[in-house]
């Protein structure tokens, strides 16, 4: 295989990876929880993905710099749209999520439930 054909196709997963707060490794210094993409036959790059925590505070810088602002500078509805975002990727299972959420909104844990339990009685 082409070096150049192994650098096309990593250079297509990367912004995926960079997305999910992942980091590309060469294929030989994969760990055992590290993901191998093999590209025409060959291992051409491993993926590291992050821990759960870490790509929480991915996905809020991630939101941030899509919204512009901080998210603490967001109105309350926008706030509530952040939860219900957060919400649907799984943000609340992870140990510590709302106390992140909270703190990246501003707002007190207390107002991140108040946000779900809105969203569940409506």
């Amino acid at each position: 295989m082409t070096g150049s054909g192994q650098e096309s196709f990593i250079a297509a997963v990367k912004p995926l990876v960079d997305a999910m707060g992942g980091e590309l490794v060469p294929p030989d210094e994969a760990g055992p929880d590290d993901v191998v993409l093999s590209w025409e036959g060959a291992d051409a790059v491993a993926v590291r993905l992050p821990q759960l925590a870490d790509s929480l505070d991915h996905i809020l810088a991630a939101m941030e710099r899509k919204k512009g602002k901080p998210l603490a500078d967001l109105d309350r509805k926008a706030k509530q749209e952040v939860v219900r975002i957060l919400e649907a990727r799984g943000a609340f299972s992870v140990r510590h999520g709302v106390e992140t959420v909270a703190s990246a909104l501003g707002v007190s844990r207390f107002t991140v439930y108040n946000y779900l339990n809105r969203e569940k009685g409506s």
